[in-house]
């Protein structure tokens, strides 16, 4: 992979499921995503997971779901489901959302 490549946008959808909610989780994600300057989203679903988009490097992304996998110490997270697509720039900042 060359220099340019390394730096291009790219787009994750993360789907987390465990025991992740109510447990401080998409704070635990939105701090994380921060500091890696990634920009999105994060919320909790009707169905107890934890819903993850965000945009930034591939390099900053992969660190990000390392973070994922991993969860607060008091979060159990039983998988990730990863997707990636093409960034589309439309986040400034990183958030956290309600429930859909």
């Amino acid at each position: 992979m060359n220099e340019a490549s390394a730096e291009e946008q790219v787009r994750l959808s993360a789907v987390v499921i465990g025991r992740v909610q109510g447990v401080g989780f998409r704070y635990f994600v939105a701090d994380h995503a921060e500091r890696l300057e990634a920009t999105g989203w994060v919320r909790n679903r009707w169905d107890g997971s934890v819903e993850v988009t965000a945009e930034g490097t591939r390099k900053a992304l992969d660190r990000l779901i390392i973070q994922l996998e991993r969860g607060p110490a008091s979060a159990h997270v039983s998988r990730v489901q990863v997707e990636w697509g093409d960034a589309t720039g439309e986040f400034i900042g990183f958030r956290v959302r309600g429930t859909t």
